[in-house]
């Protein structure tokens, strides 16, 4: 009998790059840099990232955001608990409600985001803050929709300085 790989099928990527329409790139870089520049600190955008691209399932940035909260210092077990936030106890109050507002807005559920999810990051974040905080979850979940339905491959990289 013969030995069968039971590996996966690579999927074909759809789109093999932004040159045909540069001005979408463009317009998702112009977001990323002002969530860039917010002050947020980065260990909190990072697994605002992460949380919203496993909700998306988008193995590019998964790939890409694991890699850059593990340089920045993160620890392994965070990232890998993350998608178990709320039965694991190693984040702290902010974080939870970042995670929750992500979780909130990335999947917008059909009553509308609760008052309570509101009133838990409100305590967490100033005006400034939760608005930056916003942006950054609209940006990941443009740059999810864009690698996962373009079939972008984790092992493909944007290389520019404003990375999603």
């Amino acid at each position: 009998m013969k030995n069968r790989s039971t590996s996966p099928q690579p999927v074909p990527t759809r789109l093999s790059s932004y040159d045909s329409a540069p001005h979408v790139l463009q317009a998702m870089l112009a977001l990323q840099g002002v969530v860039n520049a917010s002050k947020l600190e980065h260990s909190l955008l990072e697994l605002v990232k992460m949380r919203a691209s496993q909700i998306n399932h988008c193995a590019f940035c998964l790939n890409m955001h694991a890699q850059d909260a593990l340089k920045q210092g993160e620890k392994f077990h965070r990232l890998y608990l993350l998608d178990a936030w709320e039965e694991a106890p190693i984040y702290t109050a902010r974080e939870r409600a970042a995670i929750r507002w992500t979780e909130a807005l990335t999947r917008l559920p059909s009553d509308h985001v609760g008052d309570e999810t509101f009133a838990e990051v409100r305590r967490e974040f100033t005006e400034v803050e939760l608005l930056e905080l916003t942006l950054a979850i609209i940006t990941i979940n443009g740059w999810n929709r864009l690698n996962v339905g373009f079939r972008v491959p984790p092992q493909l990289a944007v290389t520019t300085e404003a990375r999603p």
